[in-house]
């Protein structure tokens, strides 16, 4: 079936088209057939309760420097004008976020938007964990200086991190004897009314990283985000390397804990990460890693996922 799709991004032409997962989903729904545009979230307008777009019709093709061609501006009513909208604008996790997902809120699901905008907004990447006890390291998520304090003393070596923050952005680990939580705690409540997350630190991500990928609440695959010497935080555009890695008992047992809620919820595209056997972070926005696996093992992550979104659209015209 040929679908009309919406890519919510930030811009296309800046994108590495070797490592961006957005990418390989447009490249992906085009060799499909389906017609795509690309929009900022900026231009969504709400008028008379319809909700349209600024948009331009994208070709995209694998050539460095050259990987994208636009058609001309167009106005697209998000209600009637395309079948599948995908949710792919990078953090931050601010109220321009929020409100985004509010907006398509009111088109969804007619207009079928990957992930479920009302469920993006409720599953903050790493609140969502704390809905299933036993899966991650002990955590305490807090703005009090004194419950942040006591975790700390309690738990020795910890990891201190902004709640909405993404992409490893301040993350920062403190040793058991480490004296500036006091400092740190100040310095985020200067900029932020936002609670912290503090962690356990796993010594196990000298290991790595796991991002594992699940369609539909089904994982496919995982890629293993080494962080650089003396590093503690493993993301790949701070240094972090991909490297191959295989999904254990452990991690399908998490998979098998959480998927059937991410089915559930409307959260088709997810991307998880495990340190050891925990797992820290439930990513929902736009999770990243598919062309890694893709290189790593063959599997297309994207076409999963277009499989799920054509036999989702398939039902509704049923």
């Amino acid at each position: 079936m040929t679908l009309r799709v919406a890519i919510q991004m930030d811009p296309i032409e800046a994108v590495d088209i070797a490592g961006d997962t957005t990418f390989l989903m447009a490249e992906t729904a085009q060799a499909r057939g389906h017609k795509q545009w690309v929009y900022d979230f900026r231009t969504l307008a709400l008028e008379e309760g319809r909700l349209y777009c600024r948009a331009r019709p994208i070709t995209v093709r694998r050539e460095v420097g050259n990987h994208v061609d636009f058609g001309d501006w167009e106005k697209l009513d998000l209600a009637e004008d395309v079948d599948v909208i995908l949710m792919r604008q990078d953090p931050p996790f601010d109220m321009a976020y929020v409100t985004a997902t509010y907006l398509l809120e009111t088109v969804h699901p007619r207009t079928l938007v990957v992930n479920d905008p009302a469920q993006v907004r409720s599953a903050p990447e790493k609140l969502m964990v704390t809905a299933f006890p036993g899966l991650q390291p002990p955590t305490l998520i807090s703005a009090d200086p004194v419950a942040l304090d006591a975790f700390h003393k309690k738990h020795g070596e910890v990891v201190l991190k902004p709640l909405h923050g993404n992409g490893g952005s301040g993350v920062i680990k403190l040793r058991a004897d480490d004296p500036n939580l006091d400092a740190l705690i100040e310095i985020h409540a200067a900029g932020s009314r936002d609670p912290l997350v503090i962690q356990k630190f796993i010594p196990a991500v000298s290991k790595g990283d796991k991002r594992i990928l699940l369609i539909d609440g089904e994982p496919v695959g995982a890629i293993n985000r080494v962080p650089a010497a003396g590093a503690v935080r493993s993301n790949l555009h701070v240094g972090g390397t991909a490297m191959p890695v295989e999904l254990t008992p452990r991690d399908l047992e998490i998979c098998a804990a959480i998927g059937p809620t991410l089915r559930e919820r409307g959260l088709i595209f997810v991307g998880i990460d495990v340190i050891g056997d925990y797992l820290t972070e439930i990513n929902v926005t736009s999770p990243t890693g598919a062309q890694q696996l893709k290189a790593f093992t063959g599997i297309d992550a994207t076409a999963l996922m277009w499989d799920a979104i054509e036999a989702k659209c398939a039902a509704q015209v049923a």
